[in-house]
C-alpha cells in the first residue's frame, strides 16, 4: 500500500527468507544452509535461480558455499562479489539486495538468491523475484 501511495513501482519481491546459525568453528558456510532454507519455503531450487549473489567475506570462504550448494560461476556474482566491489559493514545485505534486484531486471531474469554470512556462525539468505 505505501508504494501505491507514493507512486512507486517495485522492481523485486521477496519471496522466501532464511536464516541459521552453524558451529562457529565452520563460519562462513552459514550462506549455505539458510540458502537451502529460503530455497525449500519458496518451493525452489539452486538450479531454478537465474542469479545468485553470495556476499564473500574472503576466497576459500565463497568457495565453500559454492561447492555445497552446487552453484554456477556464470549465474553466481555476476558483476564481482565484496573482494571486487566492496564489503560495507552493516549494509552488505542491502548492497546484495539491490544488485540482485537490478541485475535481474536488466536480464530480464526471474528469481534470483542472495546470501551472506553473519559473524559468530549465522547466516541469512533470500529468494527475490523480478516484478514485471
Amino acid at each position: 500500500d505505501a508504494v501505491k501511495k507514493a507512486g512507486l513501482t517495485p522492481i523485486a519481491r521477496i519471496v522466501s527468507g532464511g536464516v541459521c546459525g552453524v558451529d562457529p568453528d565452520i563460519m562462513g558456510i552459514g550462506p549455505a544452509p539458510s540458502s537451502r532454507q529460503a530455497l525449500q519455503r519458496a518451493g525452489l531450487k539452486v538450479q531454478d535461480m537465474d542469479l545468485v549473489e553470495i556476499n564473500e567475506a574472503f576466497a576459500t570462504q565463497y568457495l565453500a558455499v559454492e561447492k555445497d550448494l552446487g552453484l554456477d560461476r556464470e549465474k553466481t556474482n555476476v558483476n564481482g562479489g565484496a573482494i571486487a566491489l566492496g564489503h560495507p559493514l552493516g549494509a552488505s545485505g542491502a548492497r546484495l539486495a539491490l544488485t540482485l534486484a537490478y541485475e535481474l531486471r536488466k536480464r530480464e531474469k526471474r528469481y534470483g538468491l542472495a546470501s551472506l554470512c553473519i559473524g559468530g556462525g549465522q547466516g541469512i539468505a533470500a529468494v527475490i523475484e523480478r516484478m514485471s
